[in-house]
């Protein structure tokens, strides 16, 4: 059975950008919830001992009558347990090592990145994630709907934001673009950097 994975550090650690009452419902209830789904989806099969990212990898191995519920509550797991692992309050700054370097080349600067991503992450219209994916040995920039993830395309993600409503609102409101803007100022670049050289 697939359990919440403790967050890396407290919920107030992110503030200012992004606050405690958001973080702890975030985790406790949002991620939660997808887990529970998850587990009652899967009980008695032989996916209850799956890392879910297995799963998603290959979810067209996945009962029919099951898959549409680990595709979402399985996606919204494996999401959000990759998603607190790239952010930490000392986060913020540039990309450097070998990721920063791969931006630079792929994108032409990490400001030019940044625009690239947000124009992903605003014109994502409803729920879903943006993302810093690697494919085929290239970096790549795209987004999903709802929980979908990059991994049930074959693409491994190396960065990844939340877009749902319930990740902003209680601070940001409807405003997207300025969630978009301060959630920089947490990105854990030291964790995406050890990523990427894991997956390269």
């Amino acid at each position: 059975m697939h359990t919440l994975p403790k967050l890396p550090y407290e919920y107030n650690a992110l503030e200012p950008h992004i606050d405690e009452l958001t973080m702890r419902l975030h985790h406790t209830k949002h991620h939660q919830a997808y887990i529970d789904k998850l587990n009652a989806a899967i009980k008695g099969t032989k996916f209850e001992k799956i890392d879910i990212n297995a799963v998603l990898k290959n979810i067209n191995e996945v009962p029919e009558n099951i898959r549409t519920v680990v595709r979402n509550h399985g996606g919204g797991h494996s999401n959000h347990s990759f998603f607190w692992t790239i952010m930490s309050p000392d986060g913020g700054g540039e990309p450097s090592g070998e990721v920063g370097d791969a931006i630079k080349q792929t994108f032409g600067g990490f400001e030019k990145f940044k625009e690239i991503f947000a124009e992903a992450a605003m014109s994502r219209f409803g729920s879903g994630w943006a993302w810093l994916i690697l494919q085929n040995g290239k970096l790549a920039v795209t987004s999903t709907a709802n929980q979908d993830t990059p991994i049930s395309e074959g693409k491994t993600p190396v960065l990844g934001l939340d877009l749902w409503e319930h990740s902003y609102y209680k601070k940001y409101g409807p405003s997207r673009a300025d969630y978009i803007k301060v959630w920089w100022n947490v990105v854990d670049w030291e964790q995406v950097n050890k990523l990427f050289e894991n997956i390269k």
